[in-house]
């Protein structure tokens, strides 16, 4: 019979990523080694590769965590069944959300991906893939002759270009929620920019 995992298997190995996450978004995936990985954990180096074969193994799963995630907040958005306009405003404030709480992740999925190989990073980019597509698709729901006009896509790039790198310059003690920037993309991205409302700045004390 296999063995049972204890009840902290997962807890560990969820500890254990999200330092990984940490240590590649600081300072690179090639710069960072399982010695440092294990200190920031707390464990011993042999600890490690009992949840990881290696540290390839460790970058792919927090890429497919942090891209299953995100297709995961689309299909949820989506059965909601919202009209159009209410739908795309939601999946930006659903993704700026994500985004203030999984940083690290958000960073190693942009800028890490490469190192993987080439099978696991074109699986990985599939699922990106599909959550461009259900946000080209939401943008169309908006308006549908966006995609007789080929712009869905850029478009929907576009957004995606307005909120994916918020984690380089959005500090957590700023002026700026990412509450409120969710609904100043949303009014920048439906109307422009004499459509930006002056939302208060909603910071925490």
């Amino acid at each position: 019979m296999p063995r049972k995992r204890a009840p902290t298997f997962e807890a560990q190995r969820d500890d254990i990523l999200a330092a990984a996450a940490r240590l590649f978004a600081e300072q690179g995936f090639s710069a960072t080694s399982m010695n440092q990985v294990a200190e920031a954990c707390g464990v011993a180096k042999p600890t490690l590769y009992h949840y990881f074969q290696d540290k390839q193994a460790l970058l792919a799963q927090i890429c497919d965590s942090h891209v299953h995630l995100l297709l995961t907040l689309v299909q949820e958005v989506k059965a909601q069944q919202l009209p159009p306009a209410e739908q795309l405003r939601l999946l930006i404030e659903r993704f700026t959300r994500v985004y203030a709480g999984a940083q690290a992740q958000h960073r190693v999925l942009t800028s890490e991906i490469r190192f993987l190989a080439e099978a696991e990073r074109e699986r990985l980019l599939d699922v990106e893939r599909c959550v461009v597509a259900e946000f080209a698709a939401a943008l169309c729901q908006v308006r549908p002759e966006l995609r007789g006009a080929r712009l869905d896509k850029p478009l929907t790039m576009l957004l995606f270009g307005m909120i994916n790198w918020t984690f380089t310059w959005l500090r957590p003690d700023g002026d700026l929620s990412h509450e409120a920037l969710a609904a100043m993309v949303g009014d920048l991205f439906f109307g422009g920019l004499g459509a930006v409302q002056l939302h208060p700045p909603a910071v925490t004390p």
